[in-house]
């Protein structure tokens, strides 16, 4: 009998897990509402939810533009014809932190092909966003969008404002495919959206 309760309660561990890496739709607005009702900690502290998209109902190509952590400008147009994952952060955000080596781990594991990283820091100056991608090896570029909220804006609609961390996938035509609404836990969640991203077509 209590072999038999013990095979019981691991099925149990493992089908809650199973539910939680699943990939659900509109549960990236339950963690923003938390975000909105939350304790004032400025992230999503919650487990991640994953929401993508079906060829077809795709919202529209995001156009944005905004200025990258060592002064340069940058825009949607820079990544036309690339697979683009777009990161929004910020430093001391907890998640973001725990994050930071998953994201590090995508983006070499698609370094020979038609992909690129971009954070948006949401909160900090440049120098801080510098320092952040120093300590953890990160070697893509960050928008500091703290100012102007230019990019930030223009995902609206994609990711819940304020959200931090979320990560969105766009495809080679600048049209999402998935959206990511809290800390990734694993490099393998994130690398298989990629790969679905650079399979779509237009």
């Amino acid at each position: 009998m209590r072999r038999r309760n013990k095979v019981a309660a691991s099925l149990t561990a493992a089908l809650l897990l199973v539910a939680g890496l699943t990939a659900c739709t509109g549960a990236g607005d339950d963690l923003a509402q938390q975000y909105r009702s939350g304790d004032g900690k400025g992230y999503i502290a919650a487990d991640f939810a994953v929401h993508e998209y079906k060829p077809g109902d795709q919202p529209p190509a995001i156009s944005f533009e905004g200025t990258l952590d060592d002064g340069s400008d940058v825009s949607s147009t820079t990544y036309a014809g690339t697979v683009t994952v777009v990161n929004f952060w910020w430093a001391n955000c907890a998640p973001c932190r725990t994050e930071a080596p998953v994201l590090k781990q995508a983006d070499a594991a698609f370094a020979d092909q038609d992909v690129a990283f971009l954070g948006v820091n949401t909160y900090d100056q440049a120098a801080t966003a510098r320092s952040f991608a120093k300590e953890f090896g990160i070697t893509y570029p960050s928008v500091i969008d703290a100012d102007t909220k230019s990019v930030t804006s223009a995902f609206v609609g994609v990711v819940p404002l304020g959200a931090t961390p979320s990560t969105v996938i766009l495809d080679k035509d600048g049209r999402p495919t998935a959206r990511i609404v809290g800390a990734i836990p694993d490099a393998s969640i994130l690398e298989s959206l990629i790969k679905t991203a650079l399979g779509s077509t237009s």
